[in-house]
C-alpha cells in the first residue's frame, strides 16, 4: 500500500493568450477521476494542489493523457512536493526586489552539461538565469512582459521542458499545500 502524498501539480502553457483552454473545474474533475483527493486549484493558469497515492510521475503522465483525450491538446505536467517548492524558494539565487519579476521554472528533467553550455551562450540582456537542480531560476530586469531572455529559446538550448511561476505564486502554492 502506498503512502498518500500531497503534490503541487503544474501544467505548462494553459489559458494563456486564448489557446489551450483548460477549465479549472474540469481539470479538478479529471484529477479526481484519476484518484486524487483534496483537490484545489489556484488561479486559472494550471496550478493544482492534491493528495495522491502511488507514483507521482505516473499520475503526472495520466493527467497529460487525460488532458489530451478530454481537451484535444497535449501539455506537459510537472509536480513537486511542498518541501520541494520550499527548497526551490530557499535556493533562489537572485536578490528579489519585486517577486513578480522573479520566477522559478519547474523542469521535467535535469539538463545535461551540453545543454547548460549552449544556454550560457544565449544573449539574455539584463535578465538572468541560474540552474539549481531540477529548477531554473529566472530574474527579469523589467518583468516577464518585457523580457530580454526568451524562455522558450532557453528551454530548447537546455533540452528540457518546464513551466514557470513567479515567486508570489510559488509562495501561495506552498501555503495551499500546507
Amino acid at each position: 500500500m502506498s503512502i498518500p502524498e500531497r503534490r503541487i501539480v503544474l501544467v505548462r502553457a494553459v489559458n494563456v493568450g486564448g489557446t489551450a483552454k483548460l477549465p479549472m473545474a474540469e481539470w479538478r474533475a479529471l484529477a479526481q477521476s484519476l484518484g486524487a483527493r483534496e483537490v484545489s486549484t489556484y488561479i486559472a493558469s494550471g496550478n493544482m494542489v492534491c493528495t495522491i497515492d502511488g507514483d507521482p510521475a505516473a499520475f503526472d503522465r495520466a493527467l497529460e493523457a487525460g488532458i489530451e483525450t478530454r481537451f484535444g491538446f497535449f501539455r506537459e505536467v510537472t509536480s513537486r512536493t511542498r518541501d520541494e517548492l520550499v527548497a526551490a524558494i530557499d535556493a533562489h539565487p537572485f536578490e528579489v526586489a519585486e517577486p513578480r519579476f522573479s520566477y522559478i521554472s519547474f523542469l521535467g528533467g535535469e539538463p545535461g552539461p551540453e545543454g547548460v553550455e549552449a544556454a550560457r551562450r544565449l544573449d539574455t540582456g539584463a535578465d538572468r538565469w541560474e540552474l539549481v537542480g531540477r529548477e531554473l531560476h529566472l530574474s527579469y530586469a523589467g518583468g516577464a512582459g518585457r523580457a530580454q531572455l526568451k524562455e522558450s529559446q532557453l528551454m530548447r538550448a537546455l533540452g528540457v521542458i518546464g513551466t514557470s511561476r513567479n515567486l508570489n505564486t510559488v509562495r501561495r502554492l506552498i501555503e495551499l499545500a500546507a
